[in-house]
């Protein structure tokens, strides 16, 4: 486990320059007394790095240090082949560029490791958008993340859901995520952090001043919390619906037999609902609230009485 560590510690120095003892511990999960007694550890083994205190201070290596890509078992190759998503590298214009990279890992390999990794192409593909997403790219996307790459502000045109749907707004871009196939921006801004839809911005301008990500700030974790505050928000009311057998199938309930099934399950919204219950057909009866059973019982006798001439 600690050898494990220690490789990990080092391959984060070569590839990203001078780190903290607190970010390596973030990044390795360890307490920072343990991030020390680490770090002593490879310099007891000959590797050439040091440590700088003060507020440019932390620990890299030595300048012109690389160590060699070795010991990589054929999980591990597997899972590096397995990692590198073509589709998601050429949306932010890296296409070629993790070809070559790919070819690169691929000669450092040996033979048996090589047949590993080829399997991994020729036996698994990740298509992320969903079957009626939008699969054009976001005309946007590259600059957006030229912009989180070199830390630099930018102001958006944006246009969103409520009023004033299009706004602009001077943002400093934190990082992009590929969630269901969609790009979504983190952004600081005037309001604390945001997300934003790339493919909302109608616009952009990128500006030359360049801007410091907040201390403690990580990408994955806010994503993590972003996901559960919108799943917190997301089902705030229930509804008492009786579902037939196929009914309880499709909305994913234990059916209760053969008969119907009494269950509560939560909604986002009255306007949510009413769309979704009313893909359940004659599967669904639902009994409370009753503004939404009178929504979907009026909406049934608009049916019935244009389908009736």
């Amino acid at each position: 486990m600690r050898a494990s560590r220690l490789v990990t510690l080092l391959l984060l120095l070569q590839n990203r320059g001078r780190m903290t003892a607190r970010e390596l511990a973030g990044e390795l999960e360890v307490s920072v007394r343990t991030v020390y007694r680490d770090v002593d550890a490879l310099a007891a083994a000959g590797i050439p790095l040091y440590g700088a205190a003060g507020h440019a201070g932390g620990y890299r290596l030595v300048a012109g240090y690389r160590t060699r890509l070795t010991g990589l078992t054929a999980d591990e190759a597997q899972a590096a082949f397995l990692a590198a998503l073509p589709g998601t590298a050429a949306e932010l214009g890296l296409g070629e560029a993790l070809a070559t990279a790919q070819l690169k890992l691929r000669a450092a390999l040996p033979a048996e490791l090589r047949e590993h990794a080829g399997r991994i192409q020729e036996r698994f593909l990740l298509d992320a958008p969903g079957w009626y997403g939008d699969a054009a790219r976001p005309p946007h996307l590259a600059a957006v993340a030229a912009a989180v790459w070199s830390r630099r502000a930018l102001v958006l045109q944006y246009r969103r859901w409520r009023a004033p749907e299009e706004i602009e707004r001077r943002v400093e871009p934190y990082g992009i995520v590929l969630k269901a196939g969609r790009w979504y921006l983190v952004a600081g801004g005037p309001s604390g952090i945001r997300t934003y839809r790339v493919d909302q911005i109608i616009g952009l301008r990128s500006l030359e001043e360049e801007f410091v990500v907040p201390d403690g700030f990580g990408l994955a974790a806010h994503w993590r919390r972003h996901l559960s505050d919108f799943r917190a928000r997301l089902h705030t009311g229930e509804a008492l619906v009786r579902l037939t057998p196929e009914g309880a199938r499709r909305l994913g309930v234990t059916p209760g037999g053969d008969g119907w099934t009494e269950v509560r399950v939560p909604i986002e919204s009255i306007d949510h609902a009413h769309g979704e219950f009313l893909r359940l057909g004659t599967d669904i009866e639902v009994v409370a609230p009753a503004e939404l059973r009178a929504r979907i019982a009026g909406t049934v006798r608009t049916l019935a009485a244009r389908y009736e001439g």
